[in-house]
């Protein structure tokens, strides 16, 4: 007896030091993309913008007017300075003081890598002895020692998105306004469910408290994980620190869902990749869906510039895609 109490204990500590791990994962990889990302902006050489020039028109001294299809050379005289067009759009966070990068998001693969493993380990879980004693002897663990239940994992899972919207009304702004921060959240909800809720209805999992046959993957850590991914990609440019804060909310709540003997140890870490792997998706798609709702194309400027070019006058015309 004595000697199967001390593998609980030594599987629950497993346990806890194999999320404590994936957690320091997850906070590494980001502090990591977003140095990549910086770095990238820095060299203005790996952005190479596709521009559209031509002339609409050049005066002539005795022609007349004549269509031109000449671009304007190196040694023409120009009226106005030459341009480059910037290689990110970005905005003054005022409480930070810092420039927010408003260009479109465009994931890394890195930014798959703790999401997969999450998902990985979780679907292991099902099949694997091992990671199969490893829920079962949580479970006996937790019930040992009579922890005390709760329901504030219902409420806890929507604490980061709720910072998001409070710290914008306090005017601590994101990277995102009202709108588009909406429409990338409820995208994030929808893939989340789109993913979890199938799968509940597949695999069949029994609870730990044999209440259903829906326990994998866990809905709550997947809520929870998506909303703390979506605090982090809204305020990562301005405050790394308060962007992470949402992330001990959802460990609360994925610790909390195997506590109140609802899941399993698979299904919330299952969850968790869940989660992030949907706001992930959700900043990606976003730029479609919201041409796609609003007709609203952010990615695209146009330029119109006079010149003077072999005693010639004309306009030319850019345009950025």
């Amino acid at each position: 007896m004595i000697h199967m109490k001390q593998n609980q204990r030594a599987h629950l500590f497993v346990c806890h030091l194999l999320i404590s791990i994936l957690f320091l994962l997850d906070v590494t990889v980001a502090k990591s993309q977003i140095t990549t990302e910086v770095s990238a902006h820095i060299n203005p050489s790996e952005h190479n913008h596709s521009v559209f020039k031509t002339n609409i028109a050049t005066i002539g001294t005795t022609d007349g007017i004549t269509n031109s299809s000449h671009l304007l050379s190196a040694d023409s005289t120009g009226l106005s300075p030459v341009f480059n067009l910037p290689s990110k759009t970005t905005k003054l966070n005022r409480f930070f003081h810092t420039a927010i990068d408003e260009t479109p998001y465009r994931p890394h693969l890195t930014s798959f890598i703790v999401p997969t493993a999450f998902i990985g380990f979780g679907v292991a879980s099902l099949t694997i002895n091992g990671l199969k004693n490893l829920n079962l002897s949580t479970k006996d663990e937790i019930s040992e020692h009579q922890l005390k239940h709760t329901n504030l994992d219902n409420y806890s899972q929507y604490v980061p998105v709720a910072m998001v919207y409070g710290l914008n009304a306090l005017g601590v702004q994101g990277k995102h306004n009202f709108k588009d921060r909406t429409v990338i959240y409820l995208t994030s909800q929808l893939i989340s469910g789109a993913m979890v809720l199938p799968l509940k209805h597949i695999v069949k999992e029994i609870r730990p408290d044999s209440s259903n046959n829906l326990s994998f993957p866990s809905g709550h850590t997947a809520t929870a994980f998506s909303s703390a991914q979506f605090l982090f990609h809204e305020y990562r440019d301005s405050n790394f620190w308060l962007s992470i804060s949402g992330y001990p909310f959802a460990i609360f709540t994925g610790t909390y869902r195997a506590i109140n003997n609802k899941h399993w140890v698979g299904d919330v870490v299952a969850g968790a990749g869940f989660g992030i792997l949907a706001t992930e998706l959700a900043y990606w798609v976003h730029p479609k869906i919201n041409h796609l709702l609003f007709k609203d194309d952010k990615t695209t400027s146009a330029t119109i510039m006079p010149f003077y070019q072999n005693k010639h006058f004309g306009l030319s015309y850019a345009k950025q895609f």
